[in-house]
């Protein structure tokens, strides 16, 4: 029997970096919010590796920021170390990363919650859905309880019927000794969600005292740190270093000799595993003549002597691991503190959700995160903001948020997810964005706070704070736009001391600065008047300046594709119907209900032919 333990707008079920964003962005925009999880050591947990960031999934965090999320905020109070990456390439690749503290971050972040108006955070496991005419109206728990709600966000992870494989031997469990969710599966099945088997892993952990790191190169963090959120200001922190080593052909012949023992190659993992993330036996056995493959040793925290071994995740036995683990220069006395091991889940088919991560066939049922056949606790947390907003927007009758592919890569990210599905955990790259120049990472809350703000859910202060940065990146294009450098003598010293080629007349300063040797802070000799700007105004204004000419085609590029998204397809239309289109366009049309031709033409199957097709049907009905 159960009893009526309460009254919800919003329950999250699930407390990782999806679970997270979702619950606190609806409770911030009013929503009365359960957050339920298994376990509360569980919260914000890091299972993987202790970081934030990285190349694509830096871009991620930002936008969330931008947005009015936490991630930013909590890794720049918690991290031990912080790199920007891609620094030797353009501005669009520019990503930000920060080894985490990670008991810290999560405690962090667990805080937050507790602290959170409008938010409870319950010890509970969500086993049922209670399901009315194709309506979410509440949620049972495994101790009894039932809440009702008016809308429910998924974000449980890995931790569907969870399975952990080490070599011969398996059970079922969640991540990093955690329990499974073994019973909500069954329900979302009984009530038509196609659920997939996907699987993820992670490499060992060792303790810091068994490690010779005289064997290893170190890699430090960035003398000049720059924040993840947008609020973070200044920061200025002692680091702790990381470390680089490399297999060698002792390491990959024990992989080999043991191949036939991995449940990988025997048969024993049915899941699909990250293609961008593979495991070391996977890497040994597709690359046979790379002779050697990077593993970075990063620690977890201030406070602890475990260490991460990046590079190496398996699910080879224990026995295999301790092997190949002591050939790595500089681990040979390497004693193991946590096994690497891979873990099968559930998740469901992304191509049932819209674009605003509710489930077409449940009303008020969102999902977010690993569910969706993603992987990274950047892609998490990116869309549980944008399921918890869009939670919050629909109790309040108000019309969903929608990013699109040339305003976000959260965009790109749940576009992918939605329109063309994953036959493997996702992973974002910046290759996956069309419109990379004006998405890069230093940009985001130009684009994205005010549309946070509408929401209601970016605070005033933030607003204030990047309508202020707004004013002062023109004001200071403006202001070299209307400054003219003669060829003074001092000027012409001056170039030729930085090999820059002479002016004969006047110019304007911005037009000098987009020389590839000029920037910013070396032309400061022959710019007096100059004021005194913020380091990110500074390099906003140097990008906008040098790559003014790409910035204003890919703009007239999104312009083109937003005509597209524009053209608006009605949930009703009955594509089986439409003479013209081929059996293949129809099927998959009226299975995923784009909700724009433009995200028609990027269902796989569908061809410019049937776009054609779908362009006159739109304008007969016009017509009509």
């Amino acid at each position: 029997m159960s009893y009526l333990a309460g009254k919800y707008d919003v329950i999250v079920v699930g407390a990782g970096h999806a679970g997270c964003e979702a619950a606190l962005a609806a409770s911030r925009m009013g929503c009365k919010t359960l957050m339920c999880t298994i376990n509360l050591d569980s919260i914000a947990m890091m299972p993987c590796n202790p970081a934030i960031g990285g190349t694509a999934k830096g871009h991620l965090v930002r936008e969330v920021d931008a947005l009015g999320g936490e991630m930013g905020v909590c890794i720049d109070k918690t991290f031990i170390q912080s790199r920007m990456l891609n620094t030797a390439k353009g501005p669009a690749v520019h990503s930000l990363r920060a080894q985490a503290d990670k008991k810290a971050y999560q405690f962090t972040m667990k805080h937050t919650l507790e602290k959170q108006d409008n938010l409870d955070v319950k010890q509970d496991e969500i086993v049922k859905l209670e399901i009315e005419d194709g309506k979410v109206k509440g949620a049972y728990t495994k101790n009894g309880a039932y809440f009702e709600t008016k809308a429910v966000i998924l974000t449980t992870g890995t931790y569907l019927k969870g399975r952990i494989i080490i070599g011969e031997v398996s059970y079922n469990g969640g991540p990093n000794g955690l329990f499974a969710a073994n019973e909500l599966s069954d329900d979302l099945v009984k009530h038509g969600v196609l659920l997939k088997r996907f699987k993820t892993g992670t490499p060992a952990r060792i303790n810091r005292r068994s490690v010779d790191f005289s064997k290893m190169l170190i890699q430090p963090g960035d003398e000049i740190i720059t924040p993840f959120s947008f609020m973070s200001g200044e920061i200025n922190r002692e680091q702790i270093a990381c470390y680089l080593t490399y297999t060698n052909e002792n390491t990959h012949e024990i992989i080999r000799k043991n191949i036939h023992r991995s449940p990988l190659y025997s048969g024993d993992i049915q899941g699909v595993g990250p293609r961008y993330c593979p495991s070391i036996e996977s890497k040994i056995m597709m690359f046979p003549d790379k002779k050697n493959h990077q593993i970075f040793i990063e620690p977890e925290g201030k406070d602890t002597e475990e260490m991460y071994v990046q590079g190496m995740s398996s699910s080879l036995p224990e026995d295999v691991q301790i092997e190949f683990l002591r050939t790595v220069p500089g681990l040979e006395n390497v004693q193991m503190m946590r096994t690497a091991y891979a873990i099968e889940y559930d998740c469901i088919d992304p191509t049932q959700l819209k674009i605003s991560l509710e489930m077409k066939s449940i009303d008020s049922l969102f999902c977010a995160g690993q569910i969706n056949g993603s992987s990274g606790y950047e892609e998490a947390a990116a869309q549980g903001i944008v399921a918890g907003i869009n939670a919050a927007l629909k109790i309040k009758n108000k019309e969903p948020m929608i990013l699109d592919r040339s305003e976000a890569y959260i965009g790109v990210l749940i576009d992918d997810l939605v329109t063309k599905g994953t036959d493997e955990p996702y992973r974002m790259m910046t290759s996956r964005a069309e419109y990379r120049l004006i998405l890069r990472q230093d940009n985001a809350d130009m684009r994205l706070t005010k549309i946070g703000y509408n929401a209601g859910l970016v605070t005033e202060e933030r607003y204030q704070r990047y309508l202020k940065r707004h004013e002062d990146i023109n004001s200071e294009i403006e202001r070299l736009m209307s400054v003219f450098i003669t060829p003074t003598v001092n000027v012409v010293e001056f170039l030729n001391s930085l090999q820059s080629a002479e002016i004969k007349s006047g110019i304007k300063l911005s037009e000098l600065l987009k020389r590839p040797e000029l920037n910013y802070e070396n032309t400061k000799p022959i710019d007096v008047n100059r004021p005194d700007v913020e380091k990110s105004v500074k390099e906003e204004v140097e990008i906008l300046i040098k790559y003014e000419g790409y910035i204003k085609r890919q703009l007239m590029q999104a312009e083109q594709f937003k005509k597209m998204e524009n053209k608006k397809l009605s949930e009703d239309i009955d594509y089986r119907n439409i003479a013209g289109l081929r059996l293949e366009a129809r099927e998959k049309l009226d299975s995923i209900k784009p909700s724009s031709v433009g995200q028609a033409s990027r269902i796989s199957g569908v061809s410019p032919a049937d776009i054609s097709v779908l362009l006159i049907y739109l304008e007969q009905i016009k017509r009509r």
